[in-house]
């Protein structure tokens, strides 16, 4: 098993053991025991991050796109090289079995490839002139300045490589806050960066207090760039300090996920794909599916075959077995949660028929759950569970089955599985999110932008978009001389 490391934060290129505010414990959520101490950042220590990076700015923005491809590609390679160490650290954090920790990894270095590979393409563009009078109109993307970058526990290498790949791409200097509970594995991440080449001050990384970072951070006069990736009660806040200094958002907030099963669909290929998706991460993933609304001919046999597979998933500690399928809540206030959301079973809140328990044993695990026929109005179908829990409800017609879909303001991502082309092209029409997927769960590639609409934030990462965002737009025009 690996070793869990010492936890140590980056300011202006020192790696730093001490906290200026002390530390806090980490554990492992599988079986409550202690893995190492975090060191909590001081006000006095941010400020040294924050002078770093403004510091470290303008040489890394001068510094040529293909030098900077050619540093973060190695940081991407050095990822892949590490990716079955650092998945072990991700589970160890997080609970998340290793199969999905070493994907997750993985995945990410190809994010960082992507991100990379556009520091060569963006060379901005000209635009044709309407007056003989002008030689040349052109127009580049500039990078902002220094980004504060906020990210949760459940996807701890993911997250921060798409904000991380991005701002440097793009010729920014930053400060990564990471969750708390998951910092060694975002320093991992940050060591390929550092020994990749780039250069000190550029990155720095902190950990603390939630609070006390974020205002500090996002209200000090260098910061241009605030990426917030979490609930979306946190995202108003933040987004609220960073427009008070005017200073560009992007923001990855909460989702409760639609997915629309037509009866057409393939049966057995969809209910497979949904049960495997929605218990993936324990539920605890911004894009899960959780609301599936099932065409009403086959609502009864989906129901029954997904609580079947949901009752055969093996639940466990991924930490010592590597065939677990479903690992951990984070901590203990998500199994609160979900009890506190079972309490409210029954009637027109939906009935349980598979799981709706703890599972008694050492860590903070729920048993993947089955609720069917919640009402449209229920406290399942309205606010995201963010946990091992999905809920069914039949449709009678595809109409009835969007106005459902598009009820809430969160707007992040939805599904649809359906054999019918006409209904397909109605369905990717009239999903009102940012990314929606026909047939399939994957939203997420690294040429492909990320980001939600209504309560589900705004602004986009991976893409073009993930590079574009910590950027702004700059005109030049110029006349010919004496003319």
């Amino acid at each position: 098993m690996t070793a869990y490391p010492t936890v140590k934060m980056l300011i202006n290129g020192e790696w730093v053991a001490d906290g200026g505010d002390g530390t806090m414990p980490v554990h492992n959520p599988a079986t409550e025991a202690k893995l190492g101490d975090c060191p909590k950042v001081s006000k006095e220590q941010l400020d040294a991050a924050l002078a770093a990076a403004e510091e470290a700015f303008p040489a890394w923005a001068a510094t040529p796109g293909a030098q900077r491809h050619k540093i973060i590609s190695r940081a991407a390679q050095l990822l892949r090289d590490r990716a079955p160490e650092i998945a072990r650290v991700v589970t160890l954090e997080m609970g998340k079995p290793h199969a999905q920790a070493l994907a997750e990894t993985v995945g990410a270095a190809d994010l960082i490839d992507f991100l990379a590979e556009e520091a060569k393409r963006q060379g901005g563009r000209l635009v044709p002139v309407r007056s003989a009078n002008l030689l040349q109109q052109r127009v580049t993307q500039e990078p902002i300045g220094p980004a504060m970058l906020f990210t949760p526990w459940n996807f701890p290498i993911n997250l921060p490589a798409k904000k991380l790949a991005g701002a440097l791409s793009a010729g920014c200097s930053c400060i990564l806050k990471p969750a708390e509970t998951t910092p060694a594995s975002a320093q991992l991440l940050v060591e390929c960066f550092t020994e990749a080449g780039v250069p000190a001050g550029t990155i720095n990384l902190v950990y603390g207090d939630p609070a006390m970072i974020s205002e500090h951070l996002i209200t000090a006069p260098a910061t241009r760039k605030v990426s917030f990736t979490g609930s979306t009660a946190v995202g108003r806040h933040l987004g609220a300090l960073a427009a008070q200094g005017l200073k560009r958002f992007t923001a990855e907030l909460g989702g409760h996920a639609p997915v629309v099963i037509g009866e057409s669909a393939d049966f057995d290929r969809t209910v497979a794909a949904c049960a495997g998706t929605k218990f993936r991460n324990a539920g605890q993933v911004c894009v899960s599916p959780t609301r599936f609304l099932v065409a009403r001919g086959i609502y009864d046999k989906f129901v029954a075959e997904f609580a079947r597979r949901s009752q055969e998933l093996k639940v466990g500690d991924a930490s010592s077995d590597d065939g677990v399928e479903m690992g951990p809540l984070a901590h203990a206030g998500r199994v609160t949660a979900m009890q506190d959301l079972m309490g409210a079973m029954g009637g027109k809140q939906g009935e349980i028929v598979a799981g709706g328990s703890a599972i008694e044993r050492s860590g903070h695990f729920f048993q993947p759950t089955v609720i069917a026929g919640p009402s449209a109005e229920s406290r399942l179908m309205t606010e995201e569970p963010f946990g091992p829990v999905a809920g069914i409800v039949p449709y009678d017609d595809i109409e009835e089955a969007v106005k459902i879909a598009n009820s809430l303001r969160y707007g992040l991502a939805a599904y649809a599985f359906t054999a019918d082309l006409d209904e397909s092209h109605y369905l990717g029409n009239s999903l009102r999110a940012g990314m929606v997927a026909i047939n399939h769960f994957a939203v997420g590639s690294p040429e492909t932008p990320f980001g939600g609409t209504g309560d589900s934030g705004f602004g986009s990462e991976s893409g073009v978009e993930g590079y574009l965002g910590y950027t702004e737009t700059k005109l030049v025009t110029v006349a010919k001389s004496g003319g």
